[in-house]
């Protein structure tokens, strides 16, 4: 059967770690569905536009190239389950979905909206995060709410979007990426 991995980012900027993770899962699964997205718990400091334009960057700089990587502004919406839907009407419903978080998320994604059904659509792909230990009883009580869940066996770089907005730690960012905030006069 077809594996998809579906990552939604708000990519406010989109840094070398996320780089890392779409590599990784473009050499584990089928099909990677990629999109910027607003995340409602969350103040963007730039456009959904602007955060497209820089995970299109992103993904034109990988090398190799990766011909299962889609990206999509159709697949954003600021609730994950609108997202799957809009996917399996891209790669039908006889596919096994998964949906991409950081171990940040871990907590807070049984607040998510309409969980129960989104859980019943996908199972999730906790990516580990450097400063976001997973527990034992996080994993519990995503069970407990009918998640079934795996953990990417993926050591992403200790970098983080926040870092850049935060410190303007450009090292985070792939050059073209910082080329484009430059020249959009992003971040300022």
């Amino acid at each position: 059967m077809t594996k998809i991995a579906l990552f939604g980012t708000s990519a406010d900027p989109p840094t070398a770690g996320h780089q890392s993770i779409v590599c990784w899962l473009s050499d584990h699964f089928d099909w990677v569905g990629i999109w910027a997205s607003d995340n409602p718990y969350k103040n963007h400091q730039t456009s959904l536009e602007h955060r497209m334009a820089m995970l299109k960057l992103l993904i034109d700089n990988i090398t190799p190239p990766r011909d299962n990587i889609y990206l999509s502004k159709s697949l954003s919406h600021r609730h994950s389950l609108i997202s799957v839907g809009k996917a399996k009407e891209i790669w039908g419903e006889q596919a096994d979905y998964f949906l991409v978080i950081g171990s940040d998320l871990i907590k807070q994604i049984r607040q998510w909206y309409r969980i129960d059904e989104l859980l019943a659509e996908v199972s999730i792909l906790i990516i580990p995060r450097p400063g976001y230990a997973i527990h034992e009883s996080d994993l519990k009580a995503l069970e407990e709410i009918g998640g079934t869940y795996e953990i990417a066996d993926l050591n992403a770089p200790a970098v983080s979007s926040t870092a850049y907005r935060k410190h303007g730690n450009e090292n985070v960012l792939i050059q073209p990426i910082q080329d484009y905030i430059h020249q959009e006069k992003l971040y300022a």
